[in-house]
Formats: C-alpha cells, sequence, structure tokens
C-alpha cells in the first residue's frame, strides 16, 4: 500500500485491523496530495455510501417500535409517491409508461429494488437520465451544498416515472434517498436527529454526522479525483455546514473509531441499538439470481456480493464502501473488524485490493 503513495496522486489513509480489545490503527501519508499535515486517528473522512447501513439501522429500529413496517406501502408517510406510473421501455420516452403494479414498501428501499436508480447507460440513450437531472435527482458524488428541503426534493422525484416495477431489479443508490425522507416522517423528527437519538449517541459515534463543526474543519482533509485535483476541501467544504437536505445515501462524515464501533455493534448482535434478530435479516442476502441476472448495476456496484438491508453482503463478511474512497468489513466468524478510510474518487481500487489481501492474511 505504501508504495502506492509514493507514487504520488494519492493522499494517505488510516487504516485499522480490530478484534476485541486488540485494534492496530495506521495513519499514513498526508491529508493532501504532497502536502505536509500528516493523517491522524481523528481524521475526519466524507464517507459517502457508508452513510447507508447507519440509516439502515435506524430504520430497523423504527421497526422494532412498531412505527415502521417493512412490507406495509408507503402511501400513508409518501403520499407524493402513491400511484407510481413506471416506465414501458428503459431507453423510451419518459411519457410512455404504465402504472405501477403495486406499492413501494420499506423493504424496497432498503434492498434497493425501489425501480429508480443508477443505470447503466448516456442520457441520449436513456432519457429518464436526462429527465432526472432536469427534476434535480442528481446521482452521482454527493453534493451536499447544492441540495433542497427533503419535501421539494421529495416533489421533484415524483414527477419521473419508475425505471421499473416495484421489486422487480436492484438499482444503486437513490431509493437510500428517498429512505432518509421515510424514516424522518416516520419518527417525526429530522433525518440527522433520527440518526442521533438512534444510533450515533448510544454507539458514542461523536465524530459523526452530515457536517463537520467550525472548530473541527482542520481534521477534514481534501478530497481528491484520480487526476489529483481538489473535489472538495475546507474551509469552502461543502461539509462545513449543515445541508438542506441530510441525505441517507451518503451524506455522513466519519472516522476510523466511529465506525469501528458501529460494526463491533453488528458483530456483537446489535445492542443497544438493534435486536439480533434485526442484524441477522440486515445480514442476510434478500437479492434473488433472476434479479441479479436482471440488474445491469450489479456487475458494476456489487459484483460477486449480494444485498441484505442496506449492506453488502458475502459469504464470509458483509459492509460497504464509499465513492470517495472509505470501505469497512465485519468477519463474523473470525469477530475481526477492517476499515481502511481515504478521500479519493474514484475510490483507489489496487489501494483496497491491497488493504484486504493484508486483512485475509491476519484472519483465522
Amino acid at each position: 500500500m505504501f508504495e502506492l503513495l509514493e507514487r504520488g496522486g494519492l493522499p494517505g489513509f488510516v487504516a485499522l485491523l480490530g478484534r476485541g480489545d486488540d485494534v492496530h490503527v495506521d495513519a499514513v501519508g498526508t491529508t493532501a496530495v504532497g502536502g505536509t499535515e500528516p493523517m491522524r486517528r481523528d481524521t475526519i473522512f466524507r464517507i459517502t455510501s457508508m452513510t447507508k447501513p447507519i440509516a439502515a439501522v435506524a430504520t430497523l429500529s423504527l421497526v422494532e417500535e412498531g412505527l415502521l413496517d417493512l412490507d406495509e406501502p408507503l402511501d400513508r408517510l409518501v403520499p407524493e409517491l402513491a400511484d407510481r406510473r413506471v416506465l414501458r421501455r428503459l431507453d423510451g420516452p419518459v411519457t410512455d409508461t404504465e402504472p405501477a403494479l403495486r406499492s413501494l414498501t420499506t423493504r424496497d428501499l432498503l434492498t434497493l429494488r425501489m425501480g429508480f436508480g443508477f443505470l447503466v447507460g448516456d442520457a441520449q440513450r436513456h432519457p429518464i437520465l436526462a429527465a432526472a437531472e432536469e427534476h434535480g435527482v442528481y446521482m452521482g458524488p454527493p453534493r451536499p451544498a447544492d441540495t433542497v428541503h427533503p419535501d421539494e426534493w421529495l416533489r421533484r422525484f415524483a414527477r419521473l416515472p419508475l425505471m421499473d416495477q416495484p421489486g422487480q431489479r436492484w438499482r444503486y443508490d437513490l431509493a437510500f434517498s428517498v429512505l432518509g425522507v421515510v424514516i424522518a416522517r416516520a419518527a417525526g423528527q429530522p433525518l440527522p436527529a433520527v440518526l442521533l437519538d438512534r444510533v450515533l449517541e448510544p454507539l458514542g459515534m461523536r465524530d459523526t454526522g452530515f457536517s463537520v463543526p467550525p472548530t473541527d474543519l482542520h481534521r477534514l482533509p481534501p478530497a481528491y479525483t484520480a487526476a489529483g485535483e481538489v473535489f472538495d476541501g475546507a474551509p469552502d467544504s461543502q461539509w462545513a455546514a449543515p445541508p438542506a437536505f441530510p441525505d441517507a445515501a451518503g451524506g455522513l462524515v466519519s472516522t476510523v473509531d466511529d465506525v469501528l464501533s458501529f460494526a463491533r455493534t453488528l458483530l456483537a448482535g446489535g445492542g443497544p441499538v438493534l435486536s439480533a434478530e434485526s442484524v441477522t435479516a440486515m445480514t442476510t442476502n434478500w437479492l434473488t439470481s433472476e434479479q441479479r441476472a436482471a440488474s445491469d448495476a450489479v456487475p458494476v456496484f456489487l459484483g460477486d456480493a449480494g444485498w441484505g438491508l442496506g449492506i453488502g453482503v458475502e459469504p464470509d463478511r458483509y459492509g460497504w464502501a464509499g465513492g470517495l474512497g472509505t470501505i469497512w468489513y465485519a468477519y463474523p466468524a473470525d469477530g475481526l473488524v477492517a476499515i481502511l478510510l481515504t478521500q479519493c474518487v474514484p475510490p483507489p481500487g489496487e489501494l483496497f485490493d491491497q488493504f484486504l489481501r493484508t486483512v485475509e492474511a491476519h484472519r483465522g
């Protein structure tokens, strides 16, 4: 991993391997490409899609309390999404639609089978992509400073037809943006308060949130593109102020120790935030072979992995990655947690691969 940094073009990273009380952390390199400020254990990272498992835990806690039902139609909480229309053809005009066969459910959102999300293709061949952009329904790296209130975002999304019938295909990742609105309405609180009360505060995740306080901005490193250009950086970071739309799909920042606390909680059965039964449901693969074969997004985002209730699932591990260069996995059979955090878009695949090979060498 170190030779990748020596080649240039990458910021440093923070890596962690933890088994029980035995925790080893390496903070390697600098926070800036070619810079001198060292990475530290308390460096704050934009964890983007690693937000999803955290939002999933909050969702399942609401289910346990009876404030949500996984299979209840969402029309009660989000009437904006009642009576959905669905494209007849993915490459057809957005006006060529048919009625949805059923209403959306919370399970559809958690399993990313809502019927709308990333589509492998371009706007010229798929008019729905151009329509989504026109309506302000953006799919890509988070840009929290360029958002609208959740209710307004949902109204914009509701003007679009679905790409697929609910439950039919796996599509990354817009369902979690909708999920954030759903759980806020179910709890009667803004999404940041829901996550704070139900996940972050009980687990001591003090540095995790949708923005970085001014006193801690010095701990937030720049995020870079593969070309070494700054994608986002303090003091003008998009994470320097609370966003209008806190996005459950990818809006959080966090630290390696906060992520460790979250992963350990799942390994230990969910207490104090979830029951063991909910953790089992969350970490079970719900993606069928038929849905895998029908989705062009599976090879891009999942590879050989499956998908649970808001988390990637493989035979010997579960966890997820973030599009700005973060990844974590828990290995239940070994009681092992592995975390690697850097800030580069797209994520540095070679660095991830080398880290996971190191993890395999320390298992057992």
